[in-house]
């Protein structure tokens, strides 16, 4: 399993290459949670958008010349794959991304404008597949966006910049698809602040790491389904699951509903912007689904802001910010 001491390396290995995203407190929210202090750690102004550059980057500066040579693949519904055409870009790396025939057109089109050459096709299990073929014929090596020891290392460093930025919080909440951002984080903040809790949030339509832990083992999914795409994995990932069952304080759910509530209040109220998968750690705290006294100081991942158009058109006028008691 990955420790603290790869997190750190990794930290090290990507240190200049992407922002150190701020933290923002939102007394609007505190009120909203019934918390004493709530603050957002903002990776939506990450480069391309989201936490993923962070893995990706870790991932990219391990090749040795000849996977270099031969260029990487990998599969997304579509902040993974920006993040990797856009670092494989600036290490002039050949890149290929597969991508589910619903993936949002805004990010098929900005993984093309980082230079990424993009098939779509079928489901996400259809693009895992294609993915792993492209792999095995053309040699090229497979940048997973979760289930890999570097990825999880490189998201685990978003956690070491939290608590240098707001020292032992009581609670840390991360929406969760795959895994890969939740379990490196967990393994960073348990080791250095034990006390913290670590709560992760999946959509009801997408809630495959709440039934693997319920299972207890890694299970996959049919057809994910949820307004946060980039929460839609169709598998939790093996070595996410073992990360999670071991740090993870508990896994909650939120619908569709609140997550857009969630996206509504952060544009509205924070004057920040964030896809459904960003919203939802924050969906979990407005709607009472994690347990909390009201002391509490609290800290919500905002993951990504990579949001088309479309989808802010659809959310922002159908919420009622009566929905919520202020």
């Amino acid at each position: 399993m990955v420790t603290l001491h790869d997190i750190r390396d990794a930290q090290t290995r990507i240190a200049g290459r992407l922002q150190r995203t701020p933290i923002m407190a939102s007394t609007a929210l505190a009120s909203r949670s019934g918390v004493a202090r709530f603050e957002l750690k903002c990776e939506s102004f990450q480069t391309t958008g989201s936490f993923k550059v962070r893995g990706v980057l870790n991932c990219l500066a391990q090749l040795d010349d000849d996977a270099r040579a031969r260029g990487v693949v990998t599969v997304s519904a579509g902040n993974h794959a920006q993040a990797l055409a856009w670092a494989a870009r600036d290490a002039a790396i050949r890149c290929t991304v597969v991508m589910p025939a619903n993936a949002s057109q805004a990010k098929v089109e900005a993984s093309r404008g980082y230079g990424a050459t993009v098939i779509q096709l079928g489901t996400s299990m259809d693009a895992f597949r294609r993915a792993h073929e492209l792999a095995d014929t053309e040699g090229f090596t497979f940048v997973h966006p979760f289930d890999d020891d570097r990825t999880i290392a490189g998201t685990g460093t978003v956690a070491l910049e939290i608590l240098e930025q707001a020292p032992a919080p009581d609670v840390i909440v991360v929406p969760v698809g795959g895994g890969g951002l939740i379990s490196g984080m967990a393994i960073a903040i348990k080791a250095l602040h034990p006390a913290t809790r670590v709560i992760g949030v999946e959509p009801e339509g997408a809630s495959i790491m709440r039934q693997s832990l319920d299972a207890g083992r890694a299970l996959r999914m049919d057809a994910p389904k949820s307004i946060a795409d980039g929460l839609a994995s169709p598998m939790a990932g093996e070595r996410n699951f073992a990360a999670i069952q071991r740090y993870v304080d508990d896994v909650v759910l939120v619908t569709d509903q609140e997550i857009a509530m969630a996206m509504s209040l952060l544009l509205t109220r924070c004057k920040l912007l964030a896809e459904g998968a960003g919203a939802a750690a924050t969906a979990a705290l407005i709607s009472g689904k994690i347990s909390l006294t009201g002391t509490e100081h609290v800290v919500a991942v905002l993951s990504g802001g990579n949001v088309d158009v479309a989808t802010l058109r659809d959310v922002l006028p159908s919420q009622n910010d009566k929905a919520y008691p202020r």
